[in-house]
């Protein structure tokens, strides 16, 4: 009956109009974002922080979730249609989807994907209702030393989960977290790491540093890459699936959407691990799958079905933990930080419509998705004529618009331009900027936790080891970098990578 009366709650929220209208606008912006190659959530939602500053922070947070999972329903079009993913978790999408629509079933591989996204998105909010406010429930009993466990098992997650050499994403978390340690000591009002600049005295801007690596960054590296798009499909047709296409894809949805509800959750998880896992499970188990890499029907249901699922699931931890599994939950967290909140366990009790809204909103919001994916497919392939090169001047006068409202001060508008060039110059050493953010974000409220629980040990370090829930934690934490340090996992994970 609880549950009932929450939806309720939730559903006078996201049914105001003003939240119709942000959900709207997050999922259209969204689909727009995964369809243009080059531009994805994480960067957008980073660019797009300083607007959040005037919204309520309901209707901000549905439009930058509606972002994040809308941008997985766009990026299969570019996939499908020129054979160029629009967002890095539908790479797979293009093996079976382009050559679908070489074909000529162009139409049939883009229904395929919103069809299976509309289930898995579906499924995977239903999944957030239910499973969140037990674990927050559980989360409300950690205290300092358990959240400092909990906090580290998510580094070494993220560090064991992060594509590239295990040495330089641990390289990024250390980065992160002294990019954290900036700004007044909270305890002792000592100045730290802030060389004399009375701007530091509060820390780096977290949307300043965001939108340096991620968005100006981003534009950096497709000036640098930027090449002509040529769109083989100009027009589609054959939007209806047949029965025989309906049979072959309702094991793909249903086995991606499961195994992208399980990885979402996962720190460091997501929509592109979620993605990869199912196409490589299918190409395992499906009985066709000597037409996979040729125009397979489940190599676009199986891995288009899993990112949805697993961009939803990853917002379990983070609203029912405080803890951001990947980039765009850690942009959330920001989000919600600079509006007051405090993310964690917390949220669902003090911030009940705002939590319901959310969930309630992200049904509301896949829905508006099948609707803009199908029937405006040649809107999407219009806009995929549009250069580049009109695209980049206007993005960055954007950024450096809202980099300077943040505190209306030039000196943010320098820091995103500096961690732009940080950005650019780590991505050129093949550097994964995204563990960076996490340890910036984690880094603050892991020193808190550290020295709250010590002030409660007295000193005494075995407070992290006599909790049991804090040494079960860290205990996963060991065994799990021991795990991918191993000789045999490190180059079965490189070879997974490479694939």
């Amino acid at each position: 009956m609880e549950f009932v009366s929450d939806l309720w709650l939730g559903a006078s929220t996201a049914f105001l109009p003003m939240n119709l209208v942000y959900c709207f606008v997050g999922v259209l912006l969204g689909t727009a974002i995964g369809v243009l190659p080059g531009l994805g959530p994480t960067a957008t939602i980073a660019m797009l922080l300083p607007m959040t500053f005037e919204l309520q922070p309901v209707s901000a947070l549905i439009m930058l979730a509606g972002i994040f999972y809308g941008a997985q329903y766009g990026g299969s079009t570019t996939a499908i249609l020129i054979n160029l993913p629009g967002e890095s978790s539908s790479v797979v999408t293009a093996i079976d989807g382009y050559q679908m629509a070489r074909k000529g079933r162009a139409g049939a591989a883009l229904a395929t994907a919103a069809l299976g996204s509309f289930f898995a998105g579906t499924v995977s909010t239903l999944l957030l209702a239910v499973a969140a406010p037990p674990l927050a429930e559980i989360a409300l009993s950690f205290g300092p030393a358990e959240y400092f466990s909990l906090m580290i098992l998510g580094l070494v997650a993220s560090v064991a989960l992060a594509s590239g050499s295990l040495l330089k994403a641990f390289a990024m978390i250390v980065f992160g977290l002294a990019l954290g340690l900036v700004g007044t000591d909270v305890e002792t009002g000592a100045a730290r790491y802030t060389f004399g600049i009375p701007e530091l005295y509060d820390g780096l801007n977290f949307v300043a540093v965001s939108m340096g690596i991620f968005g100006i960054c981003e534009i950096l590296r497709n000036l640098e890459s930027e090449s002509e798009r040529t769109i083989g499909v100009k027009r589609v047709s054959g939007l209806m699936l047949a029965k025989d296409d309906l049979k072959r894809i309702v094991a793909p949805v249903l086995r991606g959407t499961a195994l992208g509800s399980i990885l979402g959750v996962l720190p460091g998880g997501g929509a592109m691990l979620s993605s990869f896992a199912a196409y490589a499970l299918e190409k395992r188990v499906s009985s066709n799958r000597a037409e996979f890499g040729k125009g397979a029907i489940e190599g676009i249901a199986a891995p288009e079905s899993a990112n949805n699922a697993g961009a939803q699931t990853s917002f379990i931890p983070m609203l029912t933990l405080g803890i951001p599994g990947n980039p765009v939950m850690a942009l959330m967290v920001g989000a919600m930080i600079i509006q007051g909140i405090t993310p964690g366990p917390n949220v669902i009790s003090s911030q009940p419509a705002l939590f319901w809204g959310m969930i309630v909103s992200m049904w509301i919001g896949n829905l508006m998705l099948v609707v803009l994916n199908l029937p405006l497919i040649g809107l999407w392939v219009r806009l995929l004529t549009v250069p580049y090169s009109m695209l980049f001047p206007a993005i960055i006068v954007f950024c450096c618009i809202g980099a300077y409202s943040i505190n209306n001060n030039i000196f943010d508008v320098l820091v995103m331009a500096g961690f732009s060039v940080v950005g650019f110059a780590l991505s050129k050493m093949r550097f994964e900027p995204a563990p960076l953010l996490l340890g910036f974000i984690l880094g603050p409220m892991l020193e808190e936790n550290l020295r709250r629980a010590m002030l409660i040990g007295q000193g005494n370090p075995s407070i992290f080891v006599t909790s049991p829930l804090s040494l079960v934690l860290l205990l996963i934490a060991v065994g799990l970098l021991a795990l991918v340090l191993s000789p045999r996992i490190r180059k079965t994970r490189e070879e997974a990578f490479v694939e």
